[in-house]
Order: structure tokens, then sequence, then C-alpha cells
């Protein structure tokens, strides 16, 4: 817990009477057992009285500020590089000293989504044990509470605790993120560095409430959008609070509560991305996400989720500095929140480790590429093959359709041709597209032979289900 020292002058005693605002304040994602974003300018700000003066020292380090007539001030922190923790004073004027005990220096990840993100360690699976072994002093977790605000927050209700099997069951909902503390463990154990991990998620939301009322309101396909009251009210809360604290970058799992509208979703989840590094000022942070497990959506088109799943693939594709953990291979068809949380957060932190930390890693399985019609057959080209492609049960591929001009998709034979795959059907003659793994509950089997699962893909254009919803 932070440390609050007061000097009390004459002067001091003075200030207890008039306004609190006289002291410093900080907010609550700077604390006792935080990790500071290493190898790049870090913003530290707060409150005091108008006028006051603030010294900020840490390692060496001197900044001064002073709070400007509405009370805020900021300082950046030159790049810091600390092999062991140390402490951060800031004193103001007034006579307010704030200090800050075991800060480290390290990589900072923001981990964000719905209820797959919430999902507990301790209830993944293998979670009792892994908690009971969860003695982590280099991995420390920061938990956003559940708020909604109508306007951007200043603050949020939160601290900076160790990783111990005590302090993991005492964030969140029943424990802190099991996606989050996988992908930060492997990090971590990489690295060879301090990990702080911010798990600021909520059950059953879309996307839109994650993303600011402005961002919606630029785009006319996204502003209708704002007519639903909780839209942006995450982002006010959950998200604003913490810009502009600095971070390595950002991890996601979310989708589900935006399945029904998944050709929407092309444009929001970018627009989300975009709203989020802006606002940030970090420039386009490195962005992970995760593809929707296999599951059966009752009372919906089974295509929905192939379409939400394709607008991730193609969210991909076009913004940079993203990367995506396909879990085709590990969810459950009756169960929205599949316990197998170990090998997302592995994925996660394969792509992490290789994109952002140059680490010789495969990180990504197969992904569709381009086709080519080869008399009454297609041909299929992919990109990160890593190896060769392989079936990872080693039965016969599945979960292949094939159509010609009557657009009607019928089971298809594929075979793994060296570095492609080749799809027929006796049905189809004179063929036209491809689709693999197009319904939500699909569990198909291609892989690359480092066993990443590819990416469902479809190889035409035509219009989807979810067009125009």
């Amino acid at each position: 817990m932070r440390r609050i020292n007061i000097v009390l002058t004459f002067a001091c005693l003075l200030t207890i009477v008039g306004p609190a605002a006289a002291a410093v304040r900080m907010p609550a994602v700077f604390d006792d057992n935080m990790v500071l974003q290493r190898g790049r300018p870090a913003p530290v700000w707060g409150w005091a009285a108008p006028g006051e003066e603030v010294v900020v020292s840490i390692a060496g380090q001197t900044h001064i500020a002073r709070a400007d007539e509405d009370g805020k001030w900021k300082v950046a922190l030159q790049e810091l590089e600390l092999a062991r923790p140390t402490n951060m004073t800031v004193k103001g004027s007034s006579g307010t000293t704030l200090v800050f005990n075991n800060v480290a220096v390290g990589e900072v990840w923001l981990c964000s989504g719905q209820s797959n993100m919430v999902w507990g360690l301790a209830a993944a699976e293998n979670g009792k044990q892994t908690v009971a072994d969860a003695e982590q002093p280099n991995l420390r977790l920061f938990f956003v509470p559940e708020t909604k605000t109508v306007v951007p927050a200043a603050n949020v209700d939160g601290r900076w605790l160790p990783c111990t099997p005590s302090n993991i069951v005492k964030t969140g909902r029943g424990s802190f993120s099991a996606v989050a503390y996988y992908f930060g463990r492997q990090l971590q154990r990489e690295l060879g560095v301090p990990v702080g991990l911010i798990q600021s998620a909520w059950g059953g939301t879309p996307a839109e409430f994650w993303t600011s009322r402005d961002t919606l309101a630029r785009d006319p396909a996204l502003k209708p959008l704002l007519h639903n009251p909780d839209s942006a009210l995450l982002y006010n809360g959950m998200i604003a609070p913490l810009i502009p604290y600095a971070i390595r970058g950002a991890v996601w799992y979310q989708g589900e509560s935006n399945v029904s509208r998944a050709h929407q979703y092309r444009k929001l989840f970018p627009a989300m991305i975009a709203n989020w590094r802006n606002d940030w000022g970090q420039g386009d942070f490195p962005f992970g996400f995760v593809q929707l497990a296999p599951f059966r959506y009752g009372g919906q088109n089974p295509e929905n989720c192939a379409e939400l799943r394709e607008a991730q693939l193609m969210t991909l594709k076009n913004v940079p500095n993203t990367g995506m953990a396909v879990t085709m291979d590990i969810g459950n068809v009756k169960d929205i929140h599949p316990r197998n949380k170990l090998d997302v957060g592995k994925r996660l932190a394969l792509w992490a480790l290789s994109t952002v930390y140059g680490r010789d890693a495969v990180y990504s399985g197969p992904i569709y590429k381009s086709m080519a019609v080869e008399g009454n057959k297609i041909r299929l080209r992919f990109e990160h093959v890593d190896g060769g492609l392989a079936a990872s049960d080693g039965k016969p591929l599945r979960d292949f359709t094939i159509a010609g001009s009557d657009r009607k998709f019928i089971p298809a034979t594929a075979e793994i041709d060296g570095d492609s795959i080749v799809v027929h059907s006796d049905g189809v003659s004179q063929p036209l597209a491809v689709r693999y793994a197009w319904r939500d509950d699909a569990v198909p089997n291609l892989a690359n032979k480092a066993g990443l699962p590819a990416s469902p893909f479809r190889t035409d254009q035509w219009k989807g289900v979810t067009e125009g919803k």
C-alpha cells in the first residue's frame, strides 16, 4: 500500500481545513508494486492545488511539473531500465509526499474483453493447482472493477498486487483472468523481466461498449450503436482512466456478444483498436486478440459466428501490428467458456514473443492466401505453413465445402499436396469457391507441423448472412 507522509508546517495545517485538492493525489494505477513500462517514456500524472509544484523522483531521474488552473499535472519519465525494484517519490510544494514502494520496470500489458477474458484462473482447467503454484513475484496484477460512466472517468478503484496464490483470488470474480495470467507468465519466463498485467474486462459486453462516443459518431455505419445507452460506457469507466499509463500493448478476447452483427464487426473492431491507440498516444502499439472458439450458438444462423471469425481475420490482415490466436482446436461446442485457457494464453504469448520481442518462434497456424481453379478442383495456398501442412489429429482433413455457380456449398474432399491443399467434390464439376470451418460449431483439423491450427476462411466474397444487420 502506498505510504503518504505529510509535513505539518503552519501553512500546511491551514490547508487541512481548506480544499482537499491542496494535497497531491494520483490515479490508483500508480501504487506500490506497480510495473512501469521499460524502454519508452512513461507518463506520470495526478492532481494538486492549482499552481502547486510537483517533483517526481525515481532511479536517479527528477522531473518537475506545476499544476494547471484545473489542478492537473503531468511529467514523462525518461526510458527506464532497472535490474531490481525501487521506490518512486512524488513531492508537492504544499508538503505532501507520496512514496511508492517495490516499483518494478518491465513489460506492461492491458488485458480486456468479455467473459472469456474475465474467466478466472481458479475456474480454468487445472486452475486450482496453478493458483497454488502461482508464487510469481515478478508478475504483478492490477484489476479494474466493472464500472460504467457517462463521461470518461479520471480514476479507477484498483491496486497493484504481486502475483501470489492469495492475491490471485483477491482480484476479479473469484480470481484473476486465466488467459491474462498464462499470457503474462509465459512472457515473464521467456523475457526474464517483470511483467505487469492490467485486467479490464466485463462478461457479456459487445465491442461498442468499449469504444468511445466520438469514435462511434464519426462513422455512419457505427453511429446507430449510440442508441444503445451502454455504448461507450465501459470505455469511459474502464479504459479512459488508464490512459496514458505506458503499456507495451493489449490483448483482447471478445466477440461472442457481436456474433449476430458480424458484418458490422468488420468496421467496429478496427475502429475500437484505432480509438485506443489514438487516445493512448503511443503509436500503433501491439494488439493481440483471440479468434472465437467452436460453440453452438442456439437460435442463430450457424454462419453468424463464421462471419465474426472472418471479421477477426480481416482485422489481422488489414490493421497493422495485430496478432490473432486461433482456438478452433481447443473449444467446446457445448460451452461458450472452454476451460483450456493455458493454450490461449500461450498462443498470445507466442505472437508477442515473435513479433514484439523478436524471438524466433512459430506463432501462427496456416492463414489462407490464395486459390486457383484447376479443372474440377481448387488449389489453396497459405501463409504460415512453417514446416508443412498437417492434419492435427492424423485423420483426413474435414470441414471443407465447395460450390459452383449456384453458390450451394456441399462437403468436399481436401488433400494436402506439398504446401497447398487440393479440394474437390464429385458433385461440383466447375467449382468457384471453397469454405473451411464455416459454421459456429465446426471442429476442423487443418494445422501446420508446429501444431498451430488454421483459421477458418472462405475464398468467395458473396453476401453474408449478417450483412445489413
